[in-house]
């Protein structure tokens, strides 16, 4: 399946990762949550070449996931902030973190913890049922599938 764009299979998955699947694109959107908003910022974050840290943010703001602000005139400049949209990849990005933090640490730990800036306590993604509330894993759910009109 070679060549075919992940945005035309019937998959929610696929389709997510032809916008952020990119390894650069994921650590935009890191930066992105810890307040870099600025193009020169993540150039400086991030070992990428200009025009590929261009290109990873022209799509994230094509699909509506950041958007540019003018911040300055002559010459203009503007900043990337996360939209609605993008603020909802914010669990999927801490779920990332956390596995890698249980799995790829190694000895020196986690590079960070998050924390609840309410009461100062560490922050675990989870998967909840909207339901009764409880705590899940992947032996807790059924897929239910649903077909594709012609």
């Amino acid at each position: 399946m070679r060549g075919i764009p992940l945005s035309t299979l019937h998959c929610s998955i696929a389709r997510t990762l032809d916008i952020v699947g990119e390894r650069w694109t994921v650590l935009v959107l890191r930066d992105a949550f810890n307040g870099v908003r600025r193009f020169e910022d993540f150039s400086a974050s991030l070992p990428i070449a200009r025009n590929v840290l261009t290109a990873r943010l022209n799509t994230l703001v094509e699909h509506g996931i950041l958007r540019r602000q003018q911040y300055q005139e002559r010459p203009d400049r503007f900043e990337y902030r996360l939209t609605a949209k993008g603020m909802e990849l914010y669990p999927v990005l801490v779920s990332m973190l956390q596995w890698g933090d249980r799995h790829l640490a190694g000895e020196e730990g986690p590079p960070v913890d998050l924390i609840h800036r309410g009461c100062g306590h560490l922050v675990e993604a989870e998967l909840i049922c909207n339901g009764c509330g409880e705590s899940l894993t992947a032996r807790d759910t059924v897929g239910i599938y649903h077909g594709i009109s012609s």
